[in-house]
């Protein structure tokens, strides 16, 4: 399968580039950002992925995240994907909400009509993308972390629960904790997996945890300013389903900071650094 790239621009001596796609999983032309640093020619580097929000598209990140300065330093590819399949033909929500359909795919595979077709946002991420980054880009797939904000953040912990071994660390910037819990997640897992729970707790990382999956290293950080924290990223749940299952996690309130990009670019260098740390070690 090859790559077309959009959009090719130099900085911090590297190059950001824009990557476009057809895609088997979801049937649609997919788009996503890779910053790849300078680095000798046959070298690989590690890769962390961003996973990204609600309405978001790789743009959110690519153009407000900070992070080319952490990763040219420290060496790291980022991958930015979409958030959902789009374009024609694609089925978004009827009503025309921004909490599902068209950016906000929320990191499943639906097996509910209209969206089974495309919303394989799970196979995806899990095994097209990352074959698809292998093959054409200069990753070191042995040393692989991800990241993601809200909704990504969700993405991040539940991807990271289900693939034992394949992330050195996962981190989340104000993540959805618990789908089952909150207004988002169980109006998009109804929406894409049917009524029945069960299908739901794959896609849950408070479930998951308690079910006995394990993550290497876990940092979050969730600002006492966001207006979704209590209803909708409810923090509270996975410190209780860490402290319960002995899971090591560094949970951090950071006091008044938003739900914003001004909240994630403040803190994207630390959490870079702290991947750096993690995937120097592996190997």
């Amino acid at each position: 399968m090859s790559l077309t790239i959009i959009s090719s621009i130099k900085s911090h001596g590297g190059e950001q580039r824009i990557y476009s796609h057809a895609s088997r999983a979801t049937r649609t032309e997919m788009v996503f950002s890779a910053f790849i640093p300078n680095h000798p020619v046959g070298q690989k580097l590690p890769v962390v992925w961003y996973l990204s929000g609600l309405t978001c598209t790789h743009a959110n990140v690519t153009e407000k995240g900070e992070y080319r300065a952490a990763c040219a330093e420290l060496g790291l590819i980022f991958i930015a994907p979409d958030t959902s399949p789009r374009g024609e033909g694609v089925p978004d929500d009827l009503e025309g909400a921004y909490d599902f359909g068209l950016g906000a795919g929320f990191y499943v595979d639906a097996t509910q009509q209209p969206y089974a077709k495309n919303y394989q946002m799970c196979t995806y991420l899990e095994a097209e993308l990352p074959d698809l980054i292998a093959d054409h880009l200069p990753v070191d797939m042995g040393r692989q972390a991800m990241m993601g904000h809200s909704m990504g953040g969700h993405g991040a912990l539940t991807i990271a629960l289900r693939n034992s071994g394949r992330f050195a660390s996962i981190s989340a910037f104000a993540p959805i904790v618990s789908p089952l819990a909150c207004p988002w997640g169980q109006k998009a897992l109804a929406g894409y997996l049917g009524d029945s729970q069960g299908a739901w707790l794959a896609y849950d990382a408070c479930a998951l945890i308690e079910a006995g999956q394990r993550l290497p290293d876990l940092l979050v950080d969730q600002g006492t300013a966001d207006p979704f924290l209590e209803t909708q990223l409810k923090t509270h749940l996975l410190v209780e389903a860490c402290r319960a299952a002995g899971q090591e996690a560094t949970i951090r309130m950071q006091d008044g900071y938003d739900h914003s990009y001004y909240f994630i670019s403040t803190f994207m260098a630390e959490h870079l650094a702290w991947h750096h740390s993690r995937l120097s070690g592996v190997g």
